[in-house]
């Protein structure tokens, strides 16, 4: 079952010493590491911005909570229809590096436009633009972990990956709150200084992360070495894939494997509360000040950074479906700490906590199920397909958040989405069951016809 894959043998074409078995390559390739410092980077910048947005929406220009929820869901709503166009795109020119960098360009060019935003409807264009960056990154990104790591490593590939990317979600909160700290005009220092950094994270994906598509080790290695980048060796036009058509992208769902994770995906999103309003919600259950507000992601963002690793390979050992279960019972538990537990002063880092370990067991284990399903010629396009549907749930939720948590308070609008987060996940638990093995044994109450005889040889 595609979430619960255990550890497979060796790779074919891995390298082998006489009576030791297989010698395995380094656990996290190169492409890897690249792709999560560029991510790390574009995290710091992104989470600067992120930290501060909603209280400088709220606080400083008097937006309500359902126009606060409206547009966080046209904010994460944009990147996820985008993300269809990104992982189609990267499939069919063949190349996720190009479309990545298109991505993250475009992204740190929305940057400084914020500099000269001071409206909800400036601001509103401009993080569209930005969603739009990320939506058309994500896929080919997550694409080159895939093809670069061989399948009975990726939940730990993406573990990394998510780790190195929370440490920039880490640090981005933190600088927002020195900037704010330390700056007179604190909301555009911190959009300047988050402009330079998604610079940084765009030069460096040009010069350190390897083109092309499959970027994983070949049996013998020779056209690697050939080539002189990974996975980039000359191919004959003749032996060339064709392009990927739109059609080939939509038979994806035909899948039942697939179709399955990505209705799930999509039940979960709908019942998942943004990051957003969990700390909204915290600040107003444990009257935390707006001073302290941007810290609130480092609880999430901190646990989230110590266990990715760890749960990525979890994962790959007792299986993905366990793992990405038991995150969304932690995030149950989160909300019903925010909905019934007294006001100790511990609240606060339990539920940021919780909130963290549901990332760490669900962010990089479900693209890895995802990538165990699609073909390679298809991965981003794949991917694309489960993220889009996870984050137009979402995309709901925020609006179906924000408008109960106008029309019935905080308390029953979170009462709500944990109920509904019980019954989604409870459907999950059941779609994603393990495969029962087939009986290949024999019926003894079958009457078999009788075989011909054979005659002995002459």
């Amino acid at each position: 079952m595609y979430l619960a894959d255990r550890s497979a043998p060796a790779p074919e074409g891995a390298k082998t010493a006489p009576d030791r078995g297989p010698v395995r390559g380094p656990a996290v390739a190169s492409t890897v590491l690249a792709l999560g410092a560029v991510s790390m980077i574009t995290d710091i910048s992104s989470e600067m911005v992120t930290a501060v947005l909603p209280l400088y929406l709220i606080a400083g220009l008097g937006l309500s909570p359902l126009g606060f929820g409206a547009l966080d869901g046209v904010y994460n709503g944009v990147s996820a229809l985008v993300q269809l166009t990104g992982g189609h795109l990267a499939d069919r020119v063949r190349n996720h590096k190009l479309i990545a960098g298109i991505g993250y360009g475009l992204s740190a060019l929305c940057k400084p436009l914020l500099l000269f935003a001071h409206s909800l409807g400036p601001i509103s264009v401009i993080l569209t633009l930005e969603r739009t960056g990320k939506g058309l990154r994500t896929a080919p990104r997550d694409a080159l972990i895939s093809l670069s790591t061989p399948p009975e490593l990726q939940g730990r590939a993406f573990g990394v990956h998510r780790a190195m990317d929370t440490t920039g979600a880490l640090l981005g909160p933190l600088a927002a709150f020195l900037i704010l700290s330390l700056t007179v005009d604190g909301y555009d220092a911190v959009f300047g200084v988050s402009a330079c950094i998604a610079v940084l994270g765009v030069v460096v994906l040009m010069l350190f992360v390897p083109s092309g598509g499959d970027t994983r080790p070949t049996p013998s290695g020779a056209a690697t070495a050939a080539a002189g980048t990974v996975g980039t060796a000359a191919v004959p036009d003749a032996d060339r894939p064709a392009p990927v058509r739109l059609r080939d992208a939509l038979g994806l769902l035909r899948l039942p494997r697939l179709r399955n994770l990505a209705v799930c995906a999509v039940l979960l999103g709908l019942t998942t509360v943004s990051d957003a309003f969990v700390y909204l919600l915290l600040q107003r259950r444990t009257g935390i000040g707006d001073q302290w507000f941007p810290l609130m992601p480092l609880g999430t963002a901190a646990v989230f950074l110590l266990l990715a690793v760890p749960a990525g390979a979890l994962a790959d050992r007792i299986g993905r479906r366990t793992v990405f279960l038991t995150g969304h019972a932690l995030l149950l538990a989160g909300y019903g700490l925010l909905l019934w537990a007294p006001a100790w002063p511990a609240l606060p880092y339990l539920v940021l906590a919780l909130h963290g370990m549901f990332y760490a067991a669900t962010d990089g284990v479900l693209p890895a199920a995802v990538a165990a399903t699609v073909p390679d010629e298809l991965r981003a396009t794949g991917m694309a397909l489960v993220g889009t549907g996870q984050a137009l749930a979402r995309f709901g939720c925020s609006l179906a958040f924000g408008g109960a948590w106008t029309l019935w308070g905080t308390g029953p609008a979170l009462a709500a989405a944990a109920a509904g987060l019980l019954c989604c996940a409870a459907v999950a638990g059941f779609v994603l069951r393990p495969s029962a093995p087939q009986d290949t044994r024999p019926d003894p109450n079958r009457t078999e016809p009788n075989p011909k005889p054979v005659r002995p040889p002459r």
